[in-house]
């Protein structure tokens, strides 16, 4: 852990050790700005709207699983399409059962280090990015990463969001 990491507050630094953990090599920054939303975030980090990664979750109607969704900042999820891709319809859970399955709260989800092991869905245009930033942890904290070592770290299978 560097000298940054050990200030991190205690959930920023859950998603860097998660990482470590996935040998996906990140730097978790606290912002001094929040990052809750996708155009908060892209302005603290200085970049498009379209690298911020949305994680999303969501409950499967019939089956009640939890699924997270990696989505471009500036895509509308498509929640019928996604269905599809997924085999079920989808419901949004309330924040309290978000937090249940996640351990965060939103506007400071990460894309991985959840409480519960979550089948990952991402967006195909975040890969059209050299790098994309995520939450982690809390609404000021991001990190910075490249799309496609994220996927794999994950195990997310690339979907069409829109």
């Amino acid at each position: 852990m560097n000298e940054a990491a050990a200030t991190l507050p205690p959930s920023a630094l859950k998603v860097q050790e998660a990482a470590d953990r996935l040998a996906l090599t990140i730097d978790v920054r606290a912002m001094p700005q929040s990052t809750r939303t996708a155009e908060e975030a892209a302005a603290a980090c200085g970049c498009g709207v379209g690298q911020i990664i949305k994680s999303l979750v969501f409950a499967g109607k019939r089956s009640g699983t939890p699924y997270l969704l990696l989505v471009s900042g500036r895509n509308r999820v498509d929640e019928k399409g996604v269905a599809e891709a997924i085999g079920e319809a989808l419901t949004r859970p309330d924040a309290a059962k978000v937090r249940e399955w996640t351990g965060f709260a939103i506007g400071g989800i990460p894309p991985f280090g959840h409480a519960t092991a979550l089948p990952v869905f991402v967006d195909e245009d975040l890969l059209s990015h050299a790098v994309v930033w995520a939450a982690a942890g809390t609404p000021f904290a991001v990190f910075a990463v490249e799309p496609k070592a994220l996927a794999a770290a994950v195990g997310g299978k690339v979907i069409r969001v829109t």
